[in-house]
């Protein structure tokens, strides 16, 4: 298939990993892409995503529609109401590009990746009769209401809601956003789930050593509690903290974040004042090409805390790594974990029960590796890859033709 990927993100964070893995995949699977953004290239370089290839086919860039620039990094700068109306005036410029990109490239369905107030896929798709495709990470309007507020809340849900019930099928990242979503008036039918994913291939030959010696820790004999991305307050890794500095079977134990945060200096005073500075590491930020060779010096992979609808892309990561999960309780992650069987999980929020399990696993080393090693075979048997997710995607577009066609 021929398929039209649209989306409005410049952020070099999971964002850009996630659009790159997903064109990656649908290319693996044989079909053409033709890329429609605000900005040359979303992402780092993935070699094995940049390999000499022509368009379409597996290992090579897809193919852009777009401007070379995009005043768009202005509109984080202004007011937040001048900000709210920049993002939905985007709707304008990206509908008339994805006019000319389906006159050009005459794609089987548009593909977009929802952002806040663009309703310029399900526009064109409605008026070129072509199947859209939305996926939808995040329920925005709730999500920007907590964080940076909205100026025009009715409006914003309004048109939310609108978009959502104007695209033809709907990726959610799981099962509980897609329940929200279906609350909004949206045929549950719809809506189908993509979780977060991950290219097996990059887990195929992991070396403990090196990846110990990559993160400075190839000295340290206690268990290693792991944790990657960019961290926030909200993410409680201050619990994690504290039991190493509490809980007696976690006094040998180190913590060990790779990435960066608006909250290190927090994290550093905290580990400080608790006394265990010595154990707590932060090995600064990795390309995410690299994630999966460093995740093999993790004994655990840590998500103590996560919103109720989201998918962690490091969760999987984390089990493909074979690198046992330790995560709250609850229904999102429920999704693709088993307690006791290929993760521990705790009551969301409670720092008790979270280091009781870390240290569960810190005195059996035995029963980590069992359920790391169920982690891992979890993402193969119920296909936690991006290639899977293109196939989900693919079969949904099939589908909706056939019901079409009848």
């Amino acid at each position: 298939m021929n398929i039209l990927y649209h989306h409005r993100t410049q952020a070099e964070d999971g964002q850009a990993v996630h659009i790159r893995s997903l064109v990656r995949a649908f290319e693996s699977l044989g079909h053409g892409v033709v890329e429609v953004a605000l900005v040359e290239k979303t992402g780092e370089s993935d070699p094995a995503k940049d390999a000499p290839g022509g368009a379409g086919k597996p290992g090579a860039p897809a193919a852009k529609e777009e401007p070379k620039s995009f005043p768009w990094s202005l509109v984080s700068r202004v007011p937040r109401f001048v900000r709210e109306i920049a993002e939905y005036g985007y709707t304008v410029p990206a509908l008339r590009r994805l006019r000319a990109a389906v006159a050009k490239s005459r794609p089987d369905f548009i593909y977009e990746r929802y952002a806040f107030g663009n309703a310029a896929g399900v526009k064109a798709g409605k008026e070129l009769g072509i199947p859209i495709i939305l996926e939808v990470n995040s329920p925005m309007v709730l999500e920007l209401s907590k964080t940076r507020g909205l100026s025009f809340p009715r409006h914003a849900r309004r048109v939310e809601t609108s978009i959502f019930q104007r695209a033809d099928r709907i990726a959610v990242v799981t099962d509980v956003l897609g329940d929200m979503i279906a609350e909004m008036g949206v045929d549950r039918s719809k809506i189908f789930v993509t979780p977060n994913g991950v290219h097996l291939d990059h887990f195929a030959s992991l070396d403990r050593d090196a990846a110990r010696k990559d993160l400075g820790i190839e000295h340290v004999e206690g268990t290693v509690l792991g944790f990657t991305g960019y961290y926030r307050d909200w993410h409680r890794l201050d619990l994690v903290i504290d039991g190493l500095a509490t809980n007696e079977a976690l006094k040998a134990a180190h913590l060990v974040l790779v990435g960066m945060g608006p909250v290190e200096d927090e994290l550093r005073a905290r580990a400080k004042a608790q006394g265990v500075e010595s154990r707590v590491h932060f090995a600064g930020t990795r390309p995410h090409h690299r994630i999966p060779d460093v995740l093999s010096a993790f004994d655990v992979g840590l998500v103590p805390a996560i919103n109720p609808y989201a998918s962690p892309l490091k969760l999987h990561e984390y089990m493909a790594a074979g690198v046992v999960p330790v995560a709250p309780d609850q229904p999102n992650l429920r999704e693709v974990l088993t307690d006791g069987v290929d993760s521990l999980l705790f009551p969301p929020g409670d720092g008790a029960a979270l280091n009781e399990a870390l240290g569960r696993l810190a005195l059996d080393a035995g029963l980590a590796s069992r359920l790391g090693a169920a982690s891992k075979r979890a993402i193969v048997e119920r296909d936690l890859t991006w290639e899977g997710n293109a196939k989900r995607v693919v079969q949904e577009v099939e589908s909706l033709r056939s019901s079409k066609e009848s």
